[in-house]
Order: structure tokens, then sequence, then C-alpha cells
């Protein structure tokens, strides 16, 4: 019973950080920790932002049913490709390569080394400051129609940085967003859009660990925090959607600069297992 509650305190943080530009995954590691509960393992985080990513499917049906059947058709219709929904569909597969390919490669370093604390930690601060900068400067003269193969790129190169945890998948794409003139809500949007593929596979990639000894939780805990964490997260891409479209992203450079710190702070002290 203890783990089912667990999960569900972690499904929330989940649900609650996944869209945030502040890493959900540096949260499910520090998190558990200051809470005496360990590490939860890679996998676990992986398999419960599926969760978050079905908010995603389900928050987006519309915009995903109309780029997915725009893509297809595309490929037999050469009429549809300068359309951009056909243009989208080909910008979010090729900006998704980048963190699959490197996930990859870089899977064992990812579920051991960059899960330090240490490497966290400077992780939120550097790429909060990052943020910032970007927010300040950005031209904010581009909308999401806009878009092109060169930024398609780019944010997907900016989105595979995610792979080291603090750094953030929607952090990582605003901020590359911002930096090359887009609005924070087309940027918002298009880096929840691009998530998809990266999240959705990762989690079913990790699947399969989940009954290991390695991993603190069985399935049961789990699918819990896969529940908790759609429910939450749904409603937290609703707000966020709503809160940058006025605002700034500047609360959250000041909290993830705050959460790093102290968390470098804590292990320096001792008080935190690195």
């Amino acid at each position: 019973m203890w783990d089912f509650l667990k999960a569900v305190v972690l499904g929330t943080i989940q649900g609650l950080t996944e869209f945030l530009p502040i890493s959900s995954s540096a949260h499910l590691r520090i998190f558990p920790e200051l809470f005496g509960w360990g590490d939860p393992g890679a996998a676990f985080t992986a398999v419960i932002q599926i969760g978050t990513e079905l908010a995603v499917l389900i928050y987006f049906r519309h915009d995903i049913w109309r780029i997915g059947s725009t893509w297809t058709r595309s490929l037999v219709r050469p009429e549809l490709r300068g359309e951009l929904d056909a243009r989208m569909g080909w910008f979010i597969i090729i900006g998704s390569l980048p963190i699959v390919l490197l996930g990859i490669a870089l899977k064992d370093v990812i579920e051991e080394d960059f899960r330090s604390l240490w490497v966290i930690g400077t992780a939120l601060v550097v790429l909060g400051v990052v943020l910032g900068i970007a927010d300040r400067v950005s031209r904010s003269n581009k909308q999401i129609r806009q878009i092109t193969l060169r930024d398609a790129v780019l944010m997907g190169l900016a989105q595979a940085c995610a792979l080291v945890p603090g750094v953030s998948r929607s952090g990582a794409t605003i901020s590359m967003g911002r930096f090359l003139g887009y609005e924070r809500e087309a940027a918002t949007r298009y880096a929840f859009l691009l998530a998809i593929p990266a999240v959705v596979g990762a989690g079913l990639y990790e699947l399969k660990e989940i009954p290991h000894g390695d991993n603190s939780y069985g399935w049961g805990p789990t699918i819990v925090a896969t529940v908790v964490s759609f429910v939450v997260g749904y409603a937290a891409i609703a707000w966020l959607l709503r809160y940058v479209s006025t605002r700034s992203y500047t609360p959250f450079v000041l909290y993830r600069v705050a959460l790093g710190g102290l968390t470098l702070a804590l292990v320096a002290a001792g008080v935190l297992n690195a």
C-alpha cells in the first residue's frame, strides 16, 4: 500500500512538471531523494510519462488528426505536400530523430551517469538561465505556421539535450523556439507536439524494464502513477497555454535556478546522495 501512495505522489509530480519548462525527470529524481524514497529509476520515469503524453494526444487530438491525415494523404497526393499540416508531419518526424538516435546510443550513460544530482542541479541552473535569455531577446514575430525545416531541425536538436535530466524537453525546445523568434504560445505548442514521438517511444521501450529488480516499483504502482500523471497533466496543459499567451517564463526561470542551486547545496552538504 505504501508503494501505491508513493506512486500517487510521483504521478502528481510528473503531471505537474512534464509540460512546464522545469524538467519532470529532475523532479522525479530530486523529490524522492528528499523524501528518503531513493531513485525510482529511469524506466519508471520514462513509463509514467506515457500518461502525460496521452493527455497531449487527447488535448491536441484535432491538431494531431489533421497533421497525421494530411501528411499520410500527401504521400500519394503531391498537391498536398505544400500544405502546413503535411510539412508539420515531416518536421515532427525529422525533429524527433536526434533525441531518438542519441537516446539509443547513450542509453547506459543516461540511466547511470546523467542521473547524478550534480548533473541535474547544474542542468536546472544552466538551462534556466538559457530560457531566461531566450525569452528576453526573442523578437516574438513568428507563429507556428511560419516554421521551416531549419527551425524544425534546430528545435529537434535542442530537444535532444533533454536526455540530460534537469534540462527539460519543453524548456529546451521552447528556448530554441524563442531564440528563433517564435511567439511564446507557438513555441510552447510546437514543443508539446514534438515531444510526442520521443516520449511515447521511450516509455514503450522501457516497459520491459519495469519488472526488474533495478527499479523501485512494479507494475501496480507504475500504472497508478501513469494514470495520475495523465489526469494532472491534462489540467497542466490547458493552464500553461493560457498562461504563456500573456506572461513571460520568468517565474519558471527563477524556480529552476533556485531548485538547482538548492539541490547542489544539499548534495555538497551531504544531505542528499548524488
